[in-house]
């Protein structure tokens, strides 16, 4: 229908935003300013963590890229989300601290932290942290917009979705070895995997961002009450 004279016409619109706009459709693609883009937000957390994930949040308003792209979908029962969530984060902590990382040969405690046992300062400031950083932060990092980054360029046949899956859990677990070493990037690399299989299969943020935060508070809470060694030899002597 053509407007009348006079009336001005609305702005055409693409998949993303409006057409007219382009540091949008830049930041969305894989020319300097989408790689430099790119690169900006994997570095914020090189100076604070989370920058990243609002980095990553930021990318995403002025890209005009749809929440849902990142994993950002509302769920229909939050307390249901909330739940479940949380009770998959303990028990994959669990399993992990009793079955999955002893064999794997690794120490029954983490030495980075041992700072926290009986520490009840330190452990509340770190729990603050792990939720935050790890829980929202980790998870809209890379899950939510390194899949959405990766999914652009790699595609989304099964194949493509298998390789962001490795590559993101890869690199989530190198993060994770200066600190902690050889076996925090192990364990890092198989929740990596754990996590990013389930975000491929729903393209939803909010379980996994509960599931990661329940996943380092039970961690934080095992060293803070001394209890790593008695979760470590629940199977394995």
């Amino acid at each position: 229908m053509t407007p009348p004279s006079g009336a001005s016409s609305p702005l055409p619109v693409e998949a993303g935003g409006p057409a007219g706009d382009r540091l949008a459709v830049a930041l969305r693609g894989y020319g300097p300013v989408g790689i430099g883009a790119m690169l900006l937000v994997l570095a914020g957390n090189f100076v604070l963590a989370p920058l990243s994930a609002v980095l990553a949040l930021l990318w995403a308003y002025r890209s005009h890229t749809p929440w849902r792209e990142i994993g950002y979908v509302r769920p229909r029962r939050w307390a249901m989300t909330v739940a479940g969530g949380a009770a998959f984060g303990v028990a994959l902590k669990l399993a992990m601290k009793s079955v999955v990382m002893p064999s794997l040969g690794a120490p029954p405690v983490n030495p980075a932290y041992q700072f926290l046992v009986g520490n009840a300062g330190a452990t509340i400031e770190m729990l603050w942290v792990v939720v935050v950083a790890g829980g929202w932060g980790e998870e809209t990092l890379f899950r939510g917009y390194l899949f959405e980054r990766l999914g652009k360029l790699l595609g989304e046949s099964p194949w493509a979705r298998t390789a962001v899956v490795l590559l993101t859990s890869v690199v989530f677990g190198l993060l994770h070895l200066h600190d902690q070493g050889i076996a925090g990037a192990q364990q890092a690399t198989i929740t990596g995997l754990v996590f990013g299989a389930i975000f491929a299969a729903t393209r939803r943020i909010w379980p996994l961002v509960f599931a990661h935060a329940a996943f380092d508070v039970t961690a934080v809470l095992i060293i803070y009450a001394g209890l790593e060694r008695n979760v470590a030899h629940w199977f394995f002597r």
